[in-house]
């Protein structure tokens, strides 16, 4: 009578117990290693991305060209002062303080400015750089501000936007009340209305004119009163502008109108 050969449980149960932890052992590394490289080629996409970002970015900050020498620090610390008036600083614009006068498009100009007040940087977009030396609209060529009394901006237009003849003067460009209708959303930084208009008057200096402008304007983004004087010099009308608020009009409108009337071309 054959005799049966029985394998003992025990054995049975190590062996599926080895076999198990066998497989599972093999999974478990072959997933780790997957893992591992998954991770692996993530990281070599992100830093691919990293580096792509980077050579794209690079260029944009290199060729971006410093926008003008404004330095927002009082202007008397480096500005010389006026011979006439002790009590403020001489402006004179070069070409290092505008894309317009480095390409020749703006003859050079000068006012007088409180020694308290910081030129501010005009965007890239509002300076004219990208468009010179052939630009159709108006572009801003420089900006100072003092918080107490207001600010100044300097604006200059192609002559080609206001009038067909070439080197113009701005009595041939038109009078005063037409010439402030094309320009007159410049001196608001909205819009115009004629209405606005308080006073003007025309004054001579050698050979060169100026149209100047008094405006009330409490809708404006400029602010509430406004002053402006504009001429035209070679291809371009400049238009000085200066603004304040109802509070800082009420102590500065004299400085104010002493700066608008230093103004020159």
């Amino acid at each position: 009578m054959a005799t049966a050969s029985v394998t003992p449980l025990s054995h049975i149960i190590s062996t599926f117990k080895t076999s198990k932890f066998s497989s599972f052992h093999s999974i478990s590394t072959n997933l780790t290693k997957n893992s591992g490289q998954f991770l692996h080629s993530q990281k070599l996409v992100v830093h691919r991305r990293e580096i792509l970002k980077g050579v794209i970015l690079v260029p944009i900050l290199w060729k971006e060209p410093p926008i003008s020498e404004a330095r927002e620090v009082e202007v008397g610390s480096y500005l010389p002062p006026s011979p006439s008036d002790p009590s403020f600083v001489v402006f004179k614009a070069t070409s290092k303080d505008t894309p317009a006068l480095r390409a020749g498009n703006v003859q050079p100009y000068e006012f007088l400015i409180p020694p308290t007040w910081k030129q501010m940087r005009v965007a890239n977009i509002l300076s004219g750089n990208y468009c010179q030396p052939k630009c159709a609209e108006p572009w801003v060529e420089v900006k100072f501000e003092d918080e107490r009394q207001g600010k100044i901006q300097v604006v200059a237009s192609p002559l080609i936007r206001l009038t067909n003849k070439l080197s113009a003067t701005i009595e041939e460009i038109g009078s005063p009340e037409k010439l402030i209708a094309s320009l007159g959303p410049f001196v608001t930084g909205s819009t115009y209305d004629p209405d606005e208009v308080i006073e003007t008057s025309v004054q001579k200096r050698g050979n060169q004119t100026y149209y100047t402008y008094a405006l009330e304007t409490p809708f404006a983004l400029t602010g509430s009163h406004n002053l402006a004087k504009a001429t035209a010099k070679g291809n371009t009308v400049i238009l000085f502008v200066a603004s304040a608020n109802d509070k800082q009009w009420q102590t500065s409108q004299k400085t104010l109108k002493a700066m608008l009337d230093s103004f020159e071309v």
